[in-house]
């Protein structure tokens, strides 16, 4: 395989996983809303690390989401620096 297909493969994950994340974050809100089971912190921080950190921040600046505890405002900054490292990465196999 070649390396700009694995780069194309990379990004194309990276890109699937922030949209991911986003409609965890748009799908925990209205379960928070409505008063239903919801996602746990603990899975919204872990996914916003591990490369979800853009689509985390988008999705609660967008809906209100999570925006006034301090330690998502930390987890989403790191996982924008992951996704940072992740498209430096695709950027260098390139």
């Amino acid at each position: 395989m070649r390396i700009y297909n694995i780069s194309y493969i990379l990004l194309g994950f990276l890109l699937l996983w922030n949209l991911l994340v986003y409609l965890i974050y748009y799908l925990d809100k209205q379960k928070a809303q409505k008063g239903l089971w919801r996602v746990s912190e603990q899975t919204l921080l872990l996914m916003s690390l591990c490369g979800g950190g853009l689509g985390a921040l988008i999705s609660a600046q967008q809906f209100r989401h999570k925006t006034r505890k301090w330690y998502f405002k930390l987890v989403w900054l790191v996982g924008i620096l992951v996704d940072g490292a992740i498209l430096y990465m695709i950027w260098r196999l390139r």
